[in-house]
């Protein structure tokens, strides 16, 4: 096998009626493109005959690589692994249940032509439980709003991916799911296409309203970890001084009270109340100080790793 162009990562969890057709579909779709490929499937845990049927697929292709983890990690340690070992330049991750459909890969290579780093699909009409589908767009809507980053369907499992891209990522928890977001931060060119996608064939999809809950929460932590993870004392300073101005202003007022009706009598829980803002604001502000003294040492950044070329 020559030097790979193309990568496809694949998590799959009790996915065995899926990967052979996934395999086959992909096949088709590369035909034309005519470059040497990789398929990498990560089996995360699966308890039915995934792993097996995943080893045929190694046996008869050798562009098929399997890595069988020891239990179910979940999907952000499969995606690292298979940035990890991926050699090729560009790389495509999908989902092994069929529902991401590979004859959207020409197009989204087309796209990436126009000049972006990354592709990532837009299940714009999706065949999903209506619990999941309403969940989904209330966590992209609070992404962009939050973040600014105006992508659609950041958890579409279908993304295309330059080397460079996925080589800044560092997947943990259930941060896949704002991928996008982390590569517009590292001022990556984000690019977003309108993919069709497909009833579920097989199984079922184990989402539940806990994933959406969960899904806010990460959100919260790509907000301080893409806005602030550089620079801690800006949020805990802003917010402190936010909390320390608020009960100074209530300070000037119970003394303004004082001084012209001599009496702060009925005023009493509002003093308190502005006290208590103060001492939240400096606790905040030296939280602020103590993380910046934490973050400094280990500040020193790769910024050759920013350059896109040198003429």
């Amino acid at each position: 096998m020559g030097k790979v162009y193309i990568s496809f990562i694949i998590p799959a969890k009790n996915e065995q009626d899926s990967v052979e057709i996934l395999y086959q579909e992909i096949l088709e779709a590369v035909k034309p493109i005519n470059k040497e490929i990789e398929i990498i499937f990560i089996d995360d845990g699966s308890t039915d005959n995934t792993f097996q049927n995943l080893k045929k697929l190694q046996i008869k292709d050798k562009r098929v690589r399997v890595i069988q983890l020891r239990g179910n990690f979940g999907k952000s340690v499969t995606l690292q692994l298979g940035f990890d070992f991926a050699q090729g330049e560009l790389i495509f991750t999908l989902d092994a249940d069929l529902q991401d459909n590979p004859a959207e890969i020409p197009n989204l290579l087309k796209e990436l032509d126009k000049g972006y780093d990354m592709v990532s699909g837009w299940k714009k009409k999706r065949h999903d439980p209506w619990t999941k589908v309403l969940s989904s767009r209330i966590i992209n809507f609070l992404t962009r709003t939050l973040t600014g980053v105006q992508i659609h369907d950041t958890n579409c499992g279908l993304k295309l991916y330059r080397r460079e891209v996925t080589e800044s990522l560092n997947l943990y928890g259930e941060l896949y799911r704002f991928i996008p977001v982390f590569a517009a931060k590292e001022n990556f060119k984000i690019g977003e296409i309108v993919i069709e996608h497909r009833a579920r064939r097989f199984g079922k999809s184990n989402f539940g309203w806990g994933r959406g809950i969960k899904g806010i929460l990460d959100l919260i932590t790509v907000v301080f970890l893409t806005g602030y993870i550089r620079r801690p004392g800006h949020f805990f300073g802003t917010l402190g001084l936010l909390s320390f101005m608020a009960g100074f202003i209530i300070g000037l007022y119970i003394t303004y009270l004082r001084v012209t009706t001599g009496s702060i009598q009925f005023h009493q829980p509002l003093l308190i109340f502005g006290m208590l803002l103060m001492i939240i604001g400096i606790q905040l502000i030296s939280t602020g100080l103590l993380a910046e003294m934490i973050v400094f040492p280990n500040q020193k950044v790769n910024y050759k790793s920013y350059i896109r070329e040198i003429i």
